[in-house]
């Protein structure tokens, strides 16, 4: 691992202790409640203000996510080394204001009649930024705010979260538009960003002083230094290797499985959504079950084994056939593979948080940010070639045979080589219980 070329920041003495700040972990949890659940409810809103208001084509709604992934993503590279260097609460502050600004200016755009397509490419972009900032600054802050024997617990308590939005925050969101229009969730959604800035002000939390640049540093060296620090560890480079691969391979199997679903096994609409509903309960369980299954099994176990047992379930999904047991099939795959995505997350966010030395943390979360954001649309787009040559079940077992592929890259050597990064389980030092 890469030893931080920088003094240690002040007050990085202090150790934080769970009597002191688990209030202010509470206070930091509603924040991101409040704001993944506004996000759950305005998924797919930007999109739908697009066809509903502008009339835009297929070509433009694809254009507005390539947007809203890359250039975003681009626009952040140079910002990562200013949030390293900068406290943190303000950053996640900022990133909230400007999440709910952007996205409070399209429904006042469109009632002033003033409403384009390139307004909605730049509140793309921005929801991007702003995602990508909370997240590198709020991964440092609960770093300097939750004990090591906390973190595990944490980190579970934030994915959970995240699965409920995703779970609830679509169909909530869908009863809206039907009932008010796309706008009235955009509403929701910028709202919910501006309540979470609010809560964020209200977390009192002694920040340790950011560390500062190193004397003769180019600014280049800083941007990259994120990516550098990753490729650095043995361990965490190939943690995120396969994190990059598994994200980029679901995220492409999605509009494969509607295909596959919709039109080669002719289910219907509503069997489509339960079998994308259904499994995200699987998730939130996962997430939940994450601290006890670390606490017994070991932090580097339960990423191996999650890791590698997330990747079998899509190979399944295209041999499902046109009935009800098929369908049944389907919804049992998604929701063993999001089972072990619930458990895998929290434990590799854990781990992330261990084994980046001080004075990166920022950037490296910004730096895998940046890299899912480019890498997605570019897996996306091939597997849709692949789907328009061969078919959506033949891309789909492609998809399915890169993802088996990638269990060779987890670090299984680090099973019988310990990692002190790792640093929970049974005989651990850190082994406390959560």
């Amino acid at each position: 691992m890469v030893t931080a070329d920088r003094r240690p920041p002040a007050g990085a003495e202090l150790v934080p202790t769970w009597r002191g700040s688990g209030r202010q972990v509470r206070r930091l949890w509603a924040a991101y409640a409040i704001s993944q659940a506004g996000s759950g409810i305005g998924t797919g809103a930007l999109p739908l203000v697009a066809i509903l208001l502008l009339e835009a084509s297929d070509w433009q709604i694809s254009l507005l996510a390539a947007v809203a992934g890359i250039a975003g993503a681009a626009a952040v590279v140079p910002l990562g080394p200013w949030v390293e260097f900068h406290r943190k609460r303000p950053v996640m502050i900022g990133a909230d204001l400007l999440r709910g600004v952007t996205l409070l200016s399209v429904p006042v755009a469109a009632w002033a009649g003033g409403l384009t397509f390139g307004q909605l490419c730049l509140v793309a972009a921005a929801q991007t930024i702003g995602t990508i900032l909370s997240s590198a600054a709020s991964t440092a802050y609960l770093k300097s705010l939750v004990p090591a024997d906390r973190q595990v617990l944490v980190n579970a308590r934030w994915e959970s979260t995240m699965w409920t939005a995703s779970t609830l925050g679509p169909p909530a969101g869908g009863m809206l538009v039907s009932w008010l229009g796309a706008l009235a969730a955009l509403l929701v959604d910028a709202a919910s960003f501006l309540l979470s800035a609010v809560t964020l002000g209200r977390v009192r939390h002694r920040e340790p002083a950011p560390a500062a640049p190193a004397n003769g540093r180019h600014s280049l060296a800083e941007m990259t230094a994120g990516w550098r620090h990753i490729a650095a560890h043995p361990v965490l480079v190939r943690l995120s290797g396969h994190a990059l691969i598994f994200g980029g391979c679901i995220v492409a199997s999605t509009p494969l499985i509607a295909v596959l679903m919709l039109r080669d096994l002719g289910f219907s609409p509503a069997q489509y959504g339960l079998a994308l509903g259904v499994p995200c309960a699987a998730g939130i369980l996962g997430s939940v079950l994450a601290p006890r299954i670390i606490r017994r099994a070991g932090l580097m176990p339960t990423l191996l084994v999650a890791g590698a047992a997330r990747c079998l379930w899509m190979a399944v999904i295209p041999f499902a056939p046109g009935t009800t047991a098929g369908l049944v099939l389907i919804i049992a795959a998604d929701t063993l593979l999001l089972w072990c995505a619930g458990v895998f997350n929290p434990a590799f966010s854990t781990y992330r948080m261990r084994a980046v030395a001080d004075g990166y943390l920022a950037r490296v979360t910004a730096a895998w940010a940046v890299s899912s954001k480019v890498a997605q649309p570019i897996v996306i787009a091939a597997a849709g070639v692949a789907a328009a040559v061969v078919g959506a079940r033949t891309a789909l077992l492609g998809l399915a045979g890169v993802l088996l592929a990638s269990m060779i890259v987890l670090p299984w050597r680090s099973w019988t080589t310990p990692d002190p990064a790792a640093g929970i389980g049974p005989g651990s030092a850190t082994g406390a219980r959560p």
